[in-house]
């Protein structure tokens, strides 16, 4: 009798230690699917890794390659962001040689400040604003060496930033069968980035209107969107930069804040618009939960 009331105790202690356990078990949280290909979330913070899926994989990375270009630029010595850049005719060019070119229509002889070059970069994502800027800060006596240049101003520093898996052949992500990164490396590229106060300031900007001038001395006001509709659709969304392409699909690298808390991250090769920004958005509700 002593020892199966033995046993009913230990039984009972079981079933008690289930019952404590539960709520635990319950407190997990899944993790999330993307339809994306690839994906990668940390804690800004702390570099915590909070989500992987094929993070280290090599994919095309179409426009998001433009927060390496703005990384460059505000990584330069003695940086004026109030100098002036002359829009020049092989930019709009450029624009109309590349069908996948986005453009932030920058009119030919206007003179444009490098930070409203940046918005016309990071906001409608402006291939013509990048290639004025690789055009303005590489080094070299033709445009092709000062562009070549630049191109290995961003490489130099993805590897400055321990980006393993990342290089580029383009300034804007219209590549030549040599630009690419991964979920991890452009989430540490974003997270570089966002340490500048300027960067932060533009990715965060839903939309803006700046006035340059013209070639004729007067003034015009250009107007820019950004293309991130997470920001005013996610609550805490402080950035950072769409990407699309025929071999890229679509792309997002996103971050928000919530709190003293904010989680950053990437997708890249999602299925269409809709789907990068659900994507998005699972895994930063899943990063919160963390």
């Amino acid at each position: 009798m002593r020892r199966a009331s033995a046993v009913v105790v230990t039984a009972g202690a079981v079933l008690a230690a289930g019952a404590f356990a539960a709520p635990a078990q319950a407190a997990t949280v899944k993790a999330p699917t993307i339809v994306a290909k690839g994906g990668f979330v940390m804690n800004n913070g702390t570099g915590k890794t909070l989500f992987t899926k094929a993070a280290d994989t090599r994919r095309s990375t179409g426009s998001t390659t433009k927060i390496m270009t703005a990384r460059v630029v505000l990584g330069q010595k003695n940086l004026n962001l109030d100098s002036k850049v002359t829009v020049q005719k092989a930019y709009s060019d450029y624009i109309v040689d590349n069908d996948w070119a986005s453009s932030a229509r920058l009119i030919v002889g206007d003179k444009v400040t490098v930070r409203q070059l940046l918005y016309g970069l990071m906001l409608p994502s402006g291939c013509d604003a990048a290639y004025a800027l690789a055009d303005k800060f590489g080094s070299g006596s033709t445009r092709d060496a000062r562009v070549k240049s630049f191109i290995g101003q961003m490489n130099t520093t993805a590897k400055s930033l321990g980006l393993k898996n990342t290089h580029f052949d383009s300034f804007d992500g219209i590549g030549h069968g040599a630009n690419y990164s991964t979920p991890r490396d452009l989430t540490k590229l974003a997270s570089s980035a966002m340490k500048y106060s300027t960067f932060r300031t533009v990715v965060k900007t839903k939309s803006t209107k700046q006035k340059v001038t013209t070639k004729s001395g007067g003034y015009r006001y250009m107007e820019w969107n950004n293309t991130n509709n997470l920001l005013g659709s996610y609550s805490g969304t402080i950035g950072v930069k769409t990407g699309s392409g025929p071999e890229a699909k679509y792309c997002l690298v996103f971050a928000a804040t919530r709190g003293t808390k904010t989680v950053i991250g990437t997708v890249l090769t999602s299925s269409s618009v809709a789907d990068r920004t659900a994507d998005a958005k699972k895994l930063m509700d899943y990063g919160f939960k963390q």
